[in-house]
């Protein structure tokens, strides 16, 4: 077996206890077997089918295949942050939304084929990082469902934060793109409470430009794109700030994070016209307590393709509310 293929498939495997701290020594390196898992995405009659296939060539004969090797992590239900109410409150009317807006997300992946989806907003403070876990969460729920959430929000990164995941002692995003010798499997950690995969932000950066504009970084979305059903980017804000347009490229959608009663029009309207107008599929409505009070929520707009940006937003639609 080449000395690649055998650094591919070892991982850093920890131990977490529900303070969330690593214990004494749980680093270690593990060699896996030859055969790992690959998923290959492919459409046949508008429908999306899965292959488990080999990650690296398997001796001949053997037929068996296992999910990639990740970082698992235990979490505590206790520390998560409330507002994830997919993951800690999935009977509640609020994850029902989520899981709304799910079904719309499954339904763009059927019929175009989106399978990487950003999750982006005009500015900080929309809401977009919740919805970006709350969406993961409705979607893990599926038991055959391969979700990846990737914090690419390297200036402010607050996925690990809502997740009560420890942010020192792990690698994350930004050590993977700067350090070749990370892989995908060995930064990615998998949350089995939930059938979640999270790939962190990892340190934060001050300027971030180049690490996402790296080559590096759409190596390991390419990767991502092999061995995960969907992909969930959780960007940086579009307006002010050019990360999220370097982050575009390797997107097939994006869904936009709007304050109800808080973003102005005008910051909205420029998120929308600095993305490219072909890549968004919709609008998310966030915190819309118009008719009855809510803490937290969303709205989902979809729109056909016809239909002008100004008309994507402002034009009749129906919203939908978390309590």
């Amino acid at each position: 077996m080449a000395d690649g293929a055998r650094r591919g498939n070892r991982c850093r495997r920890c131990r977490v206890d529900r303070r969330g701290q690593s214990s004494p020594g749980a680093w270690k390196r593990t060699d896996r077997s030859a055969d790992g898992a690959r998923t290959s995405m492919m459409r046949a009659q508008g429908r999306m089918l899965t292959d488990v296939e080999s990650l690296i060539e398997a001796p001949h004969g053997l037929g068996l295949s296992q999910r990639p090797a990740l970082c698992d992590v235990t979490a505590d239900r206790a520390r998560i942050s409330e507002k994830l109410v997919s993951l800690v409150a999935r009977d509640s009317c609020a994850a029902d939304q989520y899981r709304a807006l799910r079904q719309t997300v499954e339904r763009l992946r059927r019929e175009r084929g989106f399978q990487v989806i950003g999750v982006t907003s005009p500015c900080p403070g929309d809401g977009k990082t919740v919805t970006t876990l709350n969406l993961a969460g409705a979607l893990a729920q599926s038991p055959d469902s391969r979700v990846l959430v990737v914090d690419a929000d390297l200036r402010r990164p607050s996925v690990a934060e809502y997740l009560a995941l420890p942010r020192t002692s792990f690698p994350g995003l930004a050590e993977a793109i700067l350090d070749p010798a990370y892989d995908l499997a060995a930064v990615v950690r998998c949350l089995d409470t939930f059938n979640l995969s999270v790939l962190p932000a990892g340190t934060p950066q001050v300027t971030p430009y180049e690490l996402l504009n790296s080559p590096r970084l759409e190596g390991l979305l390419r990767d991502a794109r092999r061995t995960y059903d969907c992909v969930l980017i959780d960007t940086p804000p579009a307006v002010a700030l050019p990360d999220c347009r370097l982050i575009e490229r390797f997107v097939d959608a994006f869904l936009v994070v709007v304050a109800a009663h808080k973003t102005p029009r005008t910051l909205v309207a420029e998120a929308l016209n600095v993305l490219d107008p072909a890549k968004i599929a919709g609008v998310v409505f966030n915190a819309d307590d118009r008719s009855r009070p809510s803490e937290y929520g969303y709205g989902y707009y979809g729109y056909p393709e016809r239909v002008t940006w100004w008309q994507r937003l402002f034009g009749t639609v129906r919203s939908a509310r978390v309590r």
